[in-house]
């Protein structure tokens, strides 16, 4: 059930992401990119294991990022792509600061919730802040081999249109390598032992490897509609 639930939601997150941007533009992509950047980073707290590997759950969402910012290269330009990156950071930083804010306060005794709650937020400074590092680094290197590759192709084949799937997919493979080192060492080294911290890199990895390839046809399908829809 994790193969198929995880397959469901890869086409549900990254089916969202090109209807935020049908719906709103690229002010859609912004705010996908607030939401999930905030759920990415509760739900890597949950580890599931599906195709024999042991993953964190919120590898499709944060993918989804990329898949947000690689519309606003390919539709919208470099520089809106960067703001994008930008947001995210924000959004990291706010999330860290306010939910640890949350921790001031004194809990009601007839409160509940606090002490899950408290469970929760207590692990999310290190994963935000390693959250935080791993996808400065890598978007900023995503955004810049997309248009490093656009450059090459348009200038190796003379169109400009041609090869999406070369900027989509590479710019994606090399700076999600960086992105999951870096997470995965800072969030989680000392937190488990070193072979399940193995683990957890390459099956990351190779999801990101497959959202990377699967995500594709919906950044096809985003200017379509950005060429079919001149609103937008």
């Amino acid at each position: 059930m994790n193969e198929l639930a995880l397959f469901l939601s890869l086409v549900l997150i990254f089916g969202a992401t090109v209807l935020s941007y049908r719906l709103f533009g690229k002010s859609g992509l912004f705010a996908f990119i607030v939401i999930a950047t905030i759920l990415a980073n509760i739900e890597v707290l949950i580890i599931i294991k599906a195709f024999g590997i042991e993953q964190t759950l919120g590898n499709v969402m944060f993918a989804s990022t990329y898949l947000a910012t690689d519309i606003l290269s390919e539709n919208e330009g470099k520089k809106q792509a960067a703001k994008a990156v930008h947001i995210g950071i924000f959004t990291s930083i706010t999330m860290l600061i306010f939910t640890q804010v949350w921790f001031l306060f004194t809990p009601s005794s007839s409160d509940w919730a606090a002490p899950l709650i408290k469970q929760i937020f207590a692990v999310t400074p290190r994963l935000t802040i390693a959250s935080f590092i791993g996808y400065a680094v890598s978007q900023r290197l995503d955004v810049f081999l997309y248009h490093r590759w656009w450059e090459y192709t348009t200038k190796k084949f003379g169109d400009k249109k041609r090869f999406l799937w070369v900027r989509n997919n590479f710019s994606t493979l090399i700076s999600q390598v960086i992105n999951t080192i870096i997470f995965n060492l800072l969030a989680f080294y000392g937190f488990y032992d070193t072979k399940t911290l193995i683990s957890i890199i390459i099956s990351s990895y190779l999801i990101y490897v497959a959202t990377s390839l699967l995500d594709t046809p919906f950044v096809y399908l985003a200017r379509y509609i950005k060429a079919k829809h001149s609103e937008i």
